[in-house]
């Protein structure tokens, strides 16, 4: 076992199929923004979740920005967020001008708290000012639980946006992450299941709001033989050369999840005997990717904090880390409103004090596997208290 090669967190997965493509972008010169990868590449990403239309971009944060925008979402408008998530889920709030307020997580599925949405929706609905959209986060790979949270936001008409950059792949009652809300979100970042190297994308069954966003997505250009603008636009369509290497990971995709599931599980069977540690569950009628393999360590029982692990998994050359921060504890978002899942308990502040992510590539060897696997034992078995 090679004690000192560096093990990622979650590392780019890279076959054959994507270089096929790139070259047959070169081949072609279709180099710059837009091109038949880009075109072939929203058909192909459509089809696969289930949705009507899909539009490629930049960047899932881009995704988010154009969903909002296309809603209407405001200055002075209230947006409903999942608090435990990373911060690119809230800033395109800010973008607009709105207002976000968080809603805590649910210990069955560590994403957005049903009930905590309902009592953040009792309480704007009595003062009078709905939110605008609610942006439900599927984190590490899971999604949340879509229908109990469809059927709050149905009963007073908001839309709901899905998160799910981290959930490609994953299903909820068998159907897809990303399909459930009026719009989904992918992100192709360097580090999720299947990659661009960037990117992102929006899906949804609205045509007519496709066909907005991927206008304001192209600088807004009107219809016009000389270059005319009449509304404000972005610059962000994705490249072809991109949406190329999106094409061939896409054809993995099943594979890389069945990959990361197996990972999954290697680690669960060590790890899980050892007293005060659990790993994020997966409830019945959810198929999860398990993206990042999860847990929680509670230091009262094990003698050693996440951080203590993290440390010394980073001393053996292997990259590990905590579980997001929720956005109502960071700074940028001190004056925001937060509902947490109990009045007197708050899901996400638990999971963030306890919970860190493994490697969980899904070109992560078994003996890169053992080797992580024989670091956190032994820490354990070490129980070192600081």
């Amino acid at each position: 076992m090679n004690q000192n090669k560096r093990i990622f967190l979650s590392p780019p997965h890279m076959g054959c199929e994507e270089l096929n493509l790139i070259q047959e972008a070169f081949k072609s010169n279709w180099i710059a923004p837009l091109g038949p990868h880009v075109d072939a590449f929203e058909k192909e990403m459509a089809e696969y979740v289930g949705t009507n239309g899909a539009l490629a971009v930049n960047s899932g944060t881009s995704a988010l920005h154009l969903a909002l925008k296309v809603l209407e979402v405001g200055h002075g408008d209230i947006v409903f967020c999942s608090t435990f998530t990373f911060v690119a889920s809230a800033n395109p709030i800010l973008y607009q001008g709105a207002i976000p307020v968080f809603i805590d997580s649910e210990i069955e599925t560590w994403n957005m708290s049903p009930s905590a949405l309902e009592r953040a929706f009792i309480h704007f609905d009595n003062l009078g000012k709905l939110p605008k959209a609610v942006i439900v986060v599927n984190l590490f790979g899971q999604s949340a639980n879509m229908l109990s949270i469809l059927k709050i936001c149905e009963q007073y008409r908001v839309p709901v946006i899905e998160d799910a950059a981290e959930s490609l792949g994953a299903t909820f009652h068998k159907k897809a992450s990303g399909t459930f809300g009026k719009f989904g979100v992918f992100s192709f970042n360097g580090n999720k299941i299947i990659t661009a190297s960037g990117g992102g994308m929006v899906v949804s069954d609205d045509l007519d709001a496709m066909k907005k966003m991927r206008f304001w997505a192209t600088q807004s250009r009107d219809p016009a033989l000389h270059y005319q603008h009449s509304e404000i636009g972005f610059n962000y369509r994705l490249s072809n050369v991109l949406a190329a290497i999106g094409r061939g990971q896409l054809q993995v995709l099943n594979e890389r999840i069945a990959d990361r599931r197996n990972i999954f599980q290697r680690y669960y069977s060590a790890l899980s005997p050892c007293e005060g540690i659990e790993f994020m569950p997966e409830p019945a009628n959810s198929y999860s990717t398990r993206w990042l393999t999860a847990l929680t360590v509670n230091p009262l029982i094990t003698g050693v904090s996440p951080i203590q692990i993290i440390e010394a998994l980073a001393e053996n050359n292997i990259e590990s880390r905590p579980v997001w921060k929720p956005m109502h504890l960071q700074p940028l978002f001190k004056s925001c409103m937060y509902f947490p899942h109990f009045p007197d308990e708050s899901i996400s502040n638990q999971l963030f004090h306890q919970g860190l992510c493994l490697p969980s590539g899904s070109n992560l060897s078994e003996e890169d596997q053992d080797r992580v696997i024989e670091c956190v034992i032994t820490i354990m078995n070490g129980k070192r208290t600081y």
